[in-house]
């Protein structure tokens, strides 16, 4: 065969085989463009479940968070007019009237209702949003300490006691917002860190089998992330549900709590109609002495299952000891598990709950 044909020959298997390589990388490209739009598709669809989940978690808290507040608020209102009515009882008596509630008790009321009111007097407005998820899971676990002094928060008063309260509960990060995060990154740490996908790109410049091997490295990725987003919105939903659970049981004893509180409301403004038709208001006392006695000691009972029930931390605290551990701001440390996700306390948040269900129960059947 003359030269020149040779070289021709071998000119068009060079350019068929190069064709062919061209070929073969353009369908690997393709492959790989297909498996990261597939990759992200699935990513997407899963990351839109969690966020819709993720959302109605922090709703939920925020709820209960609130709820959570508005009793505090009502506790330190039931306390003053209470005292107020003892103090009219106990007016020129030799023998002080007494009410039967355990002073440790009466001391956890207290603290409880300047904490909450603490921080409703420090947020106002849209930041009550955030600030009330990050009381429902934060809140409630630091409400019964003490200020930095060691002086214990019930004993302060005015800007003193709302500092106190808010570094009981970490207040720095409230204030700044930052305890406002009661979903996401609060509750789950980075378990739903998105996977890198933005593989096309780049790919391109490389070549099919690497393009191709990057792609399959990515949809395992992708696949890893979509199982912690499992895990994670199976941990949102659960939380969800323990703040509704939780926020029902305080609505049903606070109710019953606010019988007392409007019972007691009744006979103080019976009273003042008595003084102001300057009428013998020790005779009309004299008539309400067991009443008003029985109305406030079972109105502290039912406070004291309030407290007991919202202190008790929806996740499980990391101990030091016997301490709960503390970062630098005070704020309590929550276990973590594999994925860094809060653990949620379900075996106390149960016992609790059903303990406080009984409680208030023999106190209405009394």
């Amino acid at each position: 065969m003359p030269l020149p044909l040779i070289i021709g020959a071998a000119a068009l298997a060079t350019a068929a085989f190069g064709a062919k390589k061209g070929y073969d990388g353009y369908q690997k490209h393709s492959e790989a463009d297909e498996i990261v739009k597939s990759a992200q598709h699935r990513y997407d669809r899963k990351k839109s479940i969690f966020d819709e989940q993720e959302k109605e978690t922090s709703h939920a808290l925020e709820m209960l968070g609130r709820k959570e507040l508005d009793i505090g608020k009502s506790l330190g209102e039931f306390k003053t007019l209470a005292d107020k009515l003892l103090q009219q009882l106990n007016a020129g008596r030799q023998n002080k009237l007494e009410i039967h509630i355990p002073k440790h008790e009466l001391q956890r009321i207290e603290n409880y209702s300047y904490t909450a009111i603490g921080v409703l007097g420090s947020v106002a407005g849209a930041g009550l949003a955030g600030a009330a998820a990050g009381f429902a899971v934060y809140g409630g676990v630091m409400t019964l300490g003490a200020a930095s002094t060691g002086t214990a928060i019930s004993s302060l008063a005015g800007a003193a006691a709302t500092k106190a309260t808010l570094a009981a509960i970490g207040g720095g990060s409230l204030a700044t917002g930052g305890m406002g995060i009661a979903g996401g990154t609060a509750i789950l740490g980075a378990a739903v860190a998105a996977p890198v996908l933005a593989i096309a790109g780049w790919a391109y410049n490389s070549h099919g089998e690497e393009a191709l091997r990057n792609a399959r490295k990515a949809d395992q990725e992708v696949n890893a992330a979509i199982e912690k987003l499992a895990r994670a919105i199976k941990q949102l939903a659960a939380t969800e549900g323990y703040a509704r659970k939780i926020k029902q049981a305080l609505l049903s004893i606070h109710d019953q709590f606010s019988l007392y509180f409007d019972s007691l409301k009744d006979i103080d403004n019976f009273l003042e109609d008595v003084a102001g038709r300057n009428a013998d208001i020790d005779a009309a006392l004299s008539n309400f002495n067991d009443e008003i006695l029985r109305i406030i000691e079972n109105g502290y009972a039912l406070a004291a299952i309030l407290v007991d029930v919202i202190t008790t931390p929806i996740f499980k605290l990391k101990k030091e000891g016997q301490e709960i551990a503390k970062d630098g701001n005070g704020t309590p440390i929550m276990e973590t598990n594999a994925d860094g996700s809060m653990i949620l306390n379900d075996t106390e948040l149960e016992k609790a709950l059903t303990e406080a269900d009984a409680r208030a129960d023999a106190i209405e059947s009394a």
